[in-house]
């Protein structure tokens, strides 16, 4: 065979194996763009329909707020708001600095902006936190207002580059000092709702609400709680709730039997659940009866805290129509999590966890539906009677009637595309004998963990497309450094 010979075979063969390498990579990217998963038509609909319009601006200084670190300028903030939605709307704004405030109540149209360089301190006194009727927990109660409050309004927005810092730290003392007596008393199941605190931002009973752009910090109960409400957005937040320490009860984003939510571009660093779905709970919220369904959540991530994405453990309403897509986990306990207990009741369904990356989290998938029931189960320890106890107690304590009514149910829910690695476990799963987890979905998955851990009750499971690697090896974790992660492990 000649030169020119070999020259034109290798030419060929070149050119053959590059073009073989094209059509690889070209039908490997129409198979990913086959294998994207694909939003339902619902989705489309969820967030805030409107928002405030008005431009006319409302400085809080001009009523008396002063940027000194120290005085408390609560009545100055109202009044600027009051003024603006007083003219139909507009912008309260604040001269750069730090503010001190307690509770504030947002009004119609309004659109308070934070700008950066401005950051307001939550106060540290209780008494500038006046009580309201809310929900807790699942509970409907009284408790004290949150730092800022959005509740009966319509069309709001709560935006900007600056930072709200509630300070929480005196919050977490207080819990953890009735904790001690508490459990000692056998009042465990009591003592969230007993020792009450200060959430950060409650959207409650409201219409096309839009949070974007805050930073909000060191929480001293949950952060952002969107209770009863609808057409919500919830866009690049920034939740660092461990800048103080580990404060229990720090949720990153609670939606509480509210619908047609978007929640996306959020960062969240909080030790309790990161991104969480509520709907009530035992008898009181069967009492209720209202679901959270139709929520996004996208394009996010979860850093330090129980939870990705937890549904529960309050379930009696219902969690229905949620689709989470693009999210991101580093360091998170639990990736999917599921929890509710055997008095809640309620259904979990059409959930779909898809197009997701997790890496180094405790539990790839942990569901329960006997979750802690040294704090699910009330019952009433010797010494007090029905006559004296304060009222949420005895909603804590009415039984569920019929009792399968109490018993919750999970089914029909989606995880595609999703890639877990360097997991401690990758399955801790606890349906119930009278209630099976049911038509769970995994399709293209990867799970690496230590171990493949456990699953009991389960029915009609498929896996599809999925891979384990079970390494068998111990993974480095970041040891619990005080009480309140420790006891946050054990939940």
């Amino acid at each position: 065979m000649n030169y020119f010979t070999n020259a034109v075979l290798n030419f060929y063969y070149m050119v053959s194996f590059r073009f073989v390498i094209f059509l690889t990579l070209f039908f490997s990217q129409v198979n990913m763009l086959i294998a994207q998963s694909v939003a339902p038509e619902w989705t489309r609909k969820v967030g805030a329909r409107k928002s405030p319009h008005a431009t006319a601006v409302f400085s809080v200084n001009d009523y008396g707020a002063v940027a000194d670190d120290s005085s408390v300028c609560t009545s100055s903030i109202q009044k600027a708001i009051d003024a603006c939605a007083k003219k139909g709307g507009g912008v309260v704004v604040f001269k750069p600095g730090t503010y001190v405030s307690g509770s504030i109540f947002l009004k119609d149209n309004v659109h308070l902006r934070i700008d950066e360089n401005t950051t307001i301190f939550g106060s540290q006194d209780f008494n500038d936190y006046p009580d309201i009727s809310t929900r807790i927990a699942g509970i409907e109660m009284v408790w004290p207002a949150a730092l800022i409050n959005a509740i009966k309004v319509k069309n709001v927005a709560i935006t900007g580059k600056g930072a709200i810092n509630a300070r929480g730290k005196f919050c977490w003392d207080k819990y953890w000092a009735m904790r001690k007596d508490y459990d000692k008393k056998g009042l465990r199941w009591i003592v969230d709702y007993d020792a009450k605190r200060v959430r950060t931002l409650l959207v409650q009973d409201a219409e096309d609400i839009t949070v974007k752009g805050l930073t909000f910090k060191n929480a001293g109960f949950w952060t952002v709680q969107l209770l009863y409400s609808s057409h919500l957005t919830i866009d690049g937040i920034t939740i660092k709730n461990n800048e103080d320490g580990s404060g229990p009860s720090t949720d990153g984003i609670d939606v509480d039997s509210s619908s047609w939510t978007l929640i996306e571009n959020c960062d969240i660093d909080c030790n309790d659940d990161n991104f969480c779905l509520k709907a009530g709970r035992d008898w009181d919220g069967l009492r209720v009866n209202r679901p959270t369904e139709y929520v996004v959540i996208r394009k996010s991530i979860a850093r330090r805290g129980a939870g990705l994405l937890t549904l529960g453990s309050e379930t009696s309403g219902g969690i229905r129509h949620v689709y989470a897509s693009e999210l991101s986990a580093q360091h998170t306990d639990n990736g999917l999590r599921i929890k509710s207990a055997t008095t809640r009741g309620g259904t979990i369904e059409d959930i779909q966890f898809v197009d997701s990356k997790l890496d180094a989290v405790m539990n790839a998938y942990q569901f329960n539906l006997n979750w802690y029931p040294a704090y699910s189960y009330s019952t009433l320890p010797e010494g007090y009677t029905m006559e004296t106890i304060p009222a949420h107690w005895k909603s804590m304590l009415q039984k569920v009637s019929p009792v399968e009514k109490g018993i919750p149910h999970a089914k029909n829910i989606t995880i595609k595309n999703v890639s877990i690695t360097n997991a401690v476990k990758a399955f801790e799963i606890n349906g119930l004998p009278n209630s099976f987890l049911e038509g769970f979905s995994f399709q293209n998955a990867f799970i690496s963990a230590q171990s493949l851990g456990t699953m009991e009750f389960t029915k009609d499971w498929n896996f599809s497309g999925t891979r384990l690697d079970i390494t068998n090896r111990p993974i480095e974790r970041k040891k619990a450094s005080n009480l309140a992660e420790e006891e946050r492990l054990k939940q």
